[in-house]
């Protein structure tokens, strides 16, 4: 499969996200998964690039101009999509991929999370959208689904287009 991974790319990640991170990005390699991302060199971007490419998976970074002038291209991207803007990689990465991941990440991720959520709701794809709630991330995130989903706000269950994985045992059978 090709799996977009949405995620920071701000350096001082702590520790347990960093580990988890290569750890899934480890999985994707041995399985053969294709890891499309924003291949930026650094924060939790580098970390699961960097895994991946050297279990000898492939990874496809999907990166703004503005990103590359800047210097922050990843050395592990083995193919690379140019775009205009942060709508575009969106755009590009959703056409390359069979599912999406949310790892821990910022502004820019919920921005990926919920840009895929609602074109899933609204039936531009059937990919899942999967958050990987490492050591309860996600928790203040799932908590605000839920009260939006109480209060009439959502259409359905939020859990129809945002699924969420505790472990990386439960991000695979969701994949699987």
């Amino acid at each position: 499969m090709k799996l977009a991974v949405f995620c920071s790319a701000n350096n001082g990640i702590v520790a347990e996200f960093a580990e988890a991170t290569t750890e899934l990005g480890r999985w994707m390699a041995t399985e053969g998964h294709t890891l499309v991302y924003g291949g930026c060199n650094s924060g939790l971007m580098e970390c699961i690039g960097k895994a991946v490419h050297d279990g000898g998976g492939m990874t496809i970074g999907v990166l703004p101009t503005m990103v590359e002038r800047g210097g922050r291209k990843s050395d592990f991207v083995d193919v690379e999509i140019p775009c205009d803007n942060l709508s575009d990689r969106k755009d590009l990465m959703l056409a390359q991929c069979d599912a999406t991941i949310a790892l821990p990440g910022g502004i820019g991720t919920l921005d990926e999370i919920f840009t895929v959520a609602a074109s899933h709701l609204i039936g531009y794809h059937q990919k899942p959208v999967i958050l990987y709630n490492i050591n309860g991330f996600w928790d203040p995130l799932i908590a605000l689904l839920e009260n939006l989903e109480q209060r009439g706000m959502l259409r359905g269950h939020y859990t129809d287009d945002i699924r969420v994985a505790n472990s990386l045992e439960e991000l695979k059978k969701i994949l699987l």
